[in-house]
């Protein structure tokens, strides 16, 4: 349904908005992309970038595998790995070490775009997974959900008698909870910063347990296999039991708006322009609808998913109510966040039927648009910090 625009929006020129005007970089955009889908098993992107890599002219070599590689390419795998697992692991050594590598050494303008590109093309794969876009062939081994007819954006349950009524009570349950926490706001004289600061430690904590729960390991393909080295790395829960935690990265301390838009601004002209445009656009995006409901403001259940997917990921904003979280997003949706934005490639269509079981589809997939936006915009602000830190 969704994957007829999607090679617009996975192509080198179209990444050229985002990661700035043609450079060193530009004619290795296709060579990022094969690195950063492998991460997450994405054949969809592999082998359309394979094509794209090709009619830039690059070398045929290339494809047999990340070792036939250039040096200079191979030296990203390691900042690869982490910005698609775990981003928070990224320090000022990792920039260092790809700086001063003598002949093969990024600039660090090169470096900046080669971060914007692996981390659009991570979350891509996010979008990929979590819309059903798949190559036929992976159909029965359950990776991707298949898109509906393009011509139906009904909801799920609406084809189903017997699960209507209860998804119609859902809707109607998520509304009432929304009206009673606007209510609330304007009675409240607000919540102290110690107790937002608890709400998130609580909300951190249960994400422990929030993960789907007919995760399989699917054998990787061999046109996928030969980008990834350490194929068994991924992502690993912010907080594990027993285990000391990473420090929260406080929002406030570094902000894409005070911080990240400026230092690519810097180093890129107008990119940051670009990208800021690019998450204000689909973090503001809203038909103003619910299911069947429209006139609704849902601006409270946007930022709640938008800020989930930067809990997951270890990153507290201190002026929010994680309370909110609970409130609005169901175990079910939180499954297919979390899955969708941590470990795209064990998505399946079970995850995707079981949340929101009476809304359109195309709401699904602006889901997966906040998804899309909110995962790159985390990944970045790790890595541009590790930036920041390497420059003071």
């Amino acid at each position: 349904m969704w994957g007829g625009w999607l090679p617009a929006l996975a192509s080198p020129r179209a990444c050229s908005r985002v990661a700035g005007p043609p450079g060193r970089c530009w004619g290795l955009t296709p060579s990022f992309s094969l690195q950063a889908a492998a991460r997450h098993q994405c054949s969809y992107l592999v082998g359309l970038h394979m094509g794209e890599f090709l009619q830039a002219g690059g070398n045929p070599a290339w494809l047999q595998g990340l070792h036939c590689a250039p040096q200079k390419l191979r030296n990203l795998n390691e900042i690869n790995k982490l910005l698609a697992h775990r981003p928070w692991l990224i320090t000022k050594e990792h920039i260092e070490a790809l700086l001063k590598t003598g002949e093969n050494s990024w600039s660090l303008a090169e470096l900046v775009q080669a971060l914007v590109l692996l981390t659009h093309y991570h979350s891509l794969a996010s979008f990929v997974f979590g819309c059903g876009i798949n190559p036929e062939e992976e159909q029965d081994g359950g990776h991707g959900c298949r898109p509906p007819s393009p011509h139906s954006d009904s909801s799920p349950a609406s084809d189903d008698s017997s699960g209507g009524k209860d998804a119609m009570q859902e809707v109607e349950a998520l509304m009432e909870r929304m009206k009673l926490l606007q209510e609330s706001q304007l009675e409240e004289e607000g919540v102290t910063q110690e107790e937002m600061a608890t709400r998130f430690e609580l909300e951190k904590t249960e994400s422990l347990l929030v993960a789907p729960s007919d995760i399989t390991d699917h054998s990787l393909q061999s046109n996928v296999l030969c980008f990834v080295e350490d194929p068994e790395f991924g992502y690993k829960d912010f907080t594990r039991r027993g285990e000391q935690a990473p420090p929260t990265f406080r929002a406030q301390d570094y902000t894409w708006e005070d911080h990240g838009f400026s230092l690519i601004n810097r180093l890129y002209p107008d990119v940051g322009q670009l990208l800021d445009e690019k998450f204000q656009v689909v973090y503001n995006l809203t038909y103003n609808t619910i299911a069947m409901h429209c006139g609704v403001d849902t601006s409270m259940l946007r930022r709640a998913i938008w800020n989930y997917v930067h809990c997951v990921f270890g990153i507290r904003y201190d002026d929010y109510d994680y309370g909110e979280v609970n409130q609005l997003l169901e175990r079910s949706l939180k499954i297919y966040i979390k899955t969708v934005a941590c470990y795209p490639e064990k998505t399946t269509k079970r995850t995707y039927t079981q949340f929101w079981r009476h809304f359109k589809h195309s709401e699904k997939v602006h889901i997966n648009l906040l998804l899309l936006e909110a995962r790159m915009q985390a990944a970045l602000l790790y890595a541009l910090r590790a930036v920041t830190r390497y420059m003071t």
